[in-house]
């Protein structure tokens, strides 16, 4: 987990080195050990108001698509910069419309142990046509949690924040430096 102040650098980096006309506005830029995940706003379609949902659903997905294809090269530049610079791959989406697209991003394994009532709840949702094997219904239990879980998510990154905070002002925030010393 990164902390507060590494999440402010990168995403000003982002901020920063992104063509001016990329997006409409930087959302989201967010990191874990694996990927950089880089989300934008992007003009909405103008359509008529009287269009129905079917219509605007495809027209905010032909926008998606064009933004993608037209801005592949640049977007692939900043990834190659950033994952120089800071050792993770990029991933990049957008929001446009209400709904968000994420076009490439990392799908890093997991490994796990299980004791068998969790297993059995796997292999409920295989049977029921939910997951089509472990991984699927593993992934589908973290989405769901993600879904239904994402306020009580924010609040324990936001504490673990504060935990870090408060661990690099501690009396061994500097005993690197000293410790080296002492023992000479």
């Amino acid at each position: 987990m990164i902390t507060a102040e590494q999440h402010e650098k990168l995403r000003g980096w982002f901020v920063g080195r992104l063509p001016e006309d990329l997006y409409e506005s930087v959302l989201e830029v967010t990191a874990d050990r694996e990927e950089i995940t880089v989300i934008g706003r992007i003009p909405e379609p103008r359509l008529a108001e009287s269009v129905s949902a079917a219509e605007r659903d495809a027209a905010v997905a032909g926008r998606v698509q064009e933004f993608r294809e037209r801005t592949r090269e640049d977007r692939v530049a900043v990834a190659r910069e950033a994952e120089h610079r800071f050792g993770k791959k990029v991933s990049w989406g957008v929001e446009c419309g209400g709904s968000r697209t994420l076009f490439t991003h990392v799908a890093a394994p997991v490994m796990t142990r299980l004791r068998q009532p969790e297993r059995q709840v796997l292999d409920t949702l295989i049977a029921g046509g939910v997951a089509r094997s472990r991984s699927d219904a593993l992934a589908w239990c973290v989405r769901l949690v993600q879904k239904n879980a994402d306020d009580w998510l924010t609040d324990l990154r936001d504490s673990l924040d504060q935990v870090q905070r408060v661990r690099a002002q501690g009396p061994d925030a500097d005993t690197t430096k000293t410790a080296g010393q002492e023992h000479r």
